[in-house]
């Protein structure tokens, strides 16, 4: 099985840049040993299970609520059975059928 997630968290309660909280999270992403693909609205991982990408949503958010009051994120699922390695697959797809794309 196969679930994309694309997640994006940050809070709303401390300042108008949120580029050292995404960080907090995009590393612990980084650590975690998942396939990701940085974006600039927000970050798709690649989880064998639904568990573990709700698990990775649930210690993400751990980085932030120590220091934070409120939290703002989306999440978007794509859970496929039978299929793995769908964050590049889904591109190369795209790419058979147009050529290359700025990814």
């Amino acid at each position: 099985m196969s679930v994309l997630l694309e997640l994006a968290m940050f809070p709303t309660d401390a300042g108008t840049s949120k580029s050292i909280w995404v960080s907090k999270v995009i590393a612990h992403i980084r650590d975690s040993g998942y396939n990701y693909q940085l974006t600039p609205m927000g970050t798709i991982i690649e989880t064998d299970t639904l568990d573990e990408a709700l698990a990775l949503v649930g210690s993400c958010y751990k980085q932030l609520e120590k220091d934070c009051e409120r939290v703002y994120s989306t999440l978007t699922f794509d859970i496929r059975k039978g299929k793995n390695n769908r964050i590049e697959q889904k591109i190369k797809s795209v790419e058979e059928k147009i050529g290359k794309t700025n990814h």
